[in-house]
């Protein structure tokens, strides 16, 4: 009984750990994201599209979605401390680059398979909630469905019974997804460089942004490489990304009212 008890509050302590560090930075990154995108008006990936009148909605959905997908990775972590995975390989700074690349490799190929099936007839119903956001903000993407989060962020609770990854790289990759999936819904476009098309295998907020908007292309999460061989990359996405590089006025950290009248100023 004592061991059970024991069992349930280091698990209980795990995942409100998890969950209060993942909300805390749900806003920060929402906050200083929008923060930026109002500085920054001309880089919105949809013109004429404001996917900010959402925003209340998609925080009340995010807090639920939250603790599904921090549920996924307290069940791997608290499964490893108990000894019931395979044993995770030490963990050392020789070994951590390519441990958390591996980690990012799985991950994608995970979410591109879980994602296309969330677009197949049975499961979009799962997964129409999240395409209510069209034009997806910072706010965007936790604003799931909660049998949809399960099955694209169920990874964490499978892959400790497969590969050996170690808990802090878990934990570290867990932390680098939430600001990648937020700077991917923020529907600014702030990365388009030559590394974000092809040949490259990196992506750009338009990725999955063309994704919202268009629903058919663009599945993947870190790398173009699955919607490429598949089939399902757009047809206009290194195009848009060459535009964007070509035509992004200078970062801002002013409103533009501010800009314009410090520049009539001057």
């Amino acid at each position: 009984m004592n061991g059970f008890l024991d069992g349930a509050l280091l698990f209980g302590g795990i995942l409100a750990a998890l969950y209060a560090v993942t909300v805390a930075v749900y806003f920060i990154l929402g906050f200083g994201i929008s923060w930026m995108n109002d500085r920054n008006p001309e880089r919105r990936i949809q013109k004429g599209r404001f996917g900010e009148k959402r925003r209340q909605a998609e925080i009340r959905q995010s807090m639920a979605s939250i603790l599904v997908t921090c549920l996924s990775v307290a069940i791997g972590i608290f499964a490893q401390l108990q000894g019931w995975t395979i044993t995770p390989w030490d963990f050392s700074w020789w070994t951590a680059l390519p441990l958390f690349l591996l980690t990012m490799v799985l991950f994608d190929a995970w979410f591109y398979f879980a994602h296309r099936a969330l677009h197949t007839k049975p499961l979009y119903k799962y997964h129409a909630l999240h395409h209510k956001s069209v034009a997806p903000t910072a706010w965007s993407n936790d604003s799931i469905g909660l049998v949809d989060t399960a099955l694209s962020q169920g990874f964490y609770a499978v892959v400790v019974f497969i590969v050996p990854i170690p808990p802090v790289i878990l934990l570290a990759h867990r932390a680098f997804d939430q600001i990648n999936g937020t700077f991917g819904h923020a529907g600014f476009e702030y990365f388009a460089s030559k590394t974000a098309r092809y040949p490259s295998p990196m992506l750009c907020t338009t990725y999955h942004d063309q994704h919202h908007a268009e629903f058919r292309f663009n599945y993947a999460n870190y790398f173009s490489f699955w919607d490429r061989v598949m089939g399902t990359i757009s047809p206009v996405y290194d195009q848009r990304v060459e535009s964007f590089e070509a035509t992004q006025a200078p970062l801002s950290l002013k409103r533009p009212a501010e800009a314009a009248k410090e520049k009539a100023a001057s």
